[in-house]
């Protein structure tokens, strides 16, 4: 009999897989966090469709006034076929659950200005909001984060006070009356940008691929199509990002600096590391999870904010959109709104939770 221990046996490798922690059945951290943040935006999704249905019913007005006009509400026999066509002529737990059958389907409902499917509409409109939008965060993200690193790094000097000024100066300023004076200034008086709209008009569009006139003037290889959106993209998109850019500015720095001041930064500077290395890996590793949280919100807010920014610049966007809805109390084209307002405020969320993941594997693990 063989005097080795039980104990020493069992942690050999043998041919069933003895001493090794065993794994079936469980799934990775990293899978499961990801499934429940999945399960709960599907909960907030519910949530958006009968939050934004209430909100929209509760609106004071009618909508059958907004839409018949005076001579037609004098007819009960038009208003009454009025509303028996847009379903308003049932209870509004009838209305919700026809609108939430119709979600489920794919179907929006059909607009009451426009006479089209809200989908159709809204695949019309959203891209250039998104397009828009997206090219906002990233110059805010670009620059907010550079001149929040280098305030950090230039702590109380020049540098860093004048970045400050500036971003106080940003997120002071009323988004409107910067684009009118953007419009004025660099449209108007200086003839340094373009018009109203997103491409010159004796250009016409690219072929529609994706929605967005740059990308799709390059998959077209169209580039006078593409430097003509980029010129018409540029001051909407600065205008639009300059509130952001102040943000990320302050908030960058204040995470950077909180970083700087702990225990693992300073003993990498004592073994002697570049400070490139230090910066990249140890700094702004861990200050991108506070960095990532505030823009992540920061795009849905630039999504909310492009409403007075469009109507300025004429873009024809889902703000545009959204405001002659709002107006002319289109409910269905206001509902629909709402719900992809919703959703890619969700979809923001669920990216910026993944990231999480990414970059702090104990984000997960908890």
């Amino acid at each position: 009999m063989s005097d080795t221990p039980d104990a020493v046996k069992a942690t050999r490798p043998g041919r069933q897989g003895q001493g090794r922690p065993s794994s079936g059945g469980q799934a990775h951290p990293l899978a499961r966090f990801l499934v429940r943040r999945i399960l709960l935006a599907v909960l907030m999704a519910w949530g958006i469709t009968l939050v934004t249905f209430v909100l929209t019913n509760l609106v004071p007005g009618d909508p059958v006034a907004a839409n018949l006009g005076q001579r037609a509400l004098g007819d009960p026999a038009i208003v009454a076929q009025w509303r028996a066509e847009h379903g308003l002529d049932k209870p509004l737990w009838q209305q919700y659950a026809l609108h939430l059958q119709g979600l489920l389907q794919g179907d929006l409902g059909t607009s009451q200005q426009s006479h089209r499917p809200v989908s159709q509409d809204l695949a019309e409109f959203v891209p250039a909001t998104l397009e828009l939008a997206g090219a906002a965060i990233l110059v805010s993200l670009v620059l907010g984060v550079a001149f929040g690193v280098v305030a950090a790094l230039r702590r109380d000097r020049l540098a860093d006070h004048t970045l400050r000024l500036l971003s106080l100066i940003g997120i002071s300023v009323p988004t409107f009356w910067l684009a009118l004076l953007a419009f004025y200034v660099f449209f108007y008086r200086l003839q340094l940008t373009p018009g109203s709209g997103r491409v010159d008009a004796a250009l016409g569009s690219a072929p529609a691929v994706t929605g967005l006139q740059t990308v799709d003037a390059l998959l077209a290889g169209r580039w006078d199509i593409f430097t003509s959106a980029v010129g018409h993209l540029i001051t909407p998109a600065l205008v639009l990002a300059l509130y952001t850019i102040g943000l990320l500015t302050r908030f960058t720095r204040s995470a950077v600096l909180e970083v700087l001041g702990q225990d693992y930064v300073r003993a990498a500077r004592a073994k002697g590391l570049p400070a490139r290395v230090i910066l990249f890996r140890y700094v702004l590793r861990s200050a991108l999870v506070p960095i990532i949280t505030v823009a992540g919100l920061a795009f849905g807010s630039l999504l909310s904010g492009t409403v007075l920014v469009e109507a300025i610049f004429a873009w024809p966007g889902v703000g545009q959109y959204a405001y002659k809805s709002a107006t002319t109390l289109d409910l269905p084209a206001v509902m629909g709104v709402g719900l992809v307002v919703g959703v890619v405020y969700l979809v923001i969320n669920l990216i910026v939770d993944v990231l999480y993941g990414v970059i702090d594997p104990r984000v997960r693990l908890q």
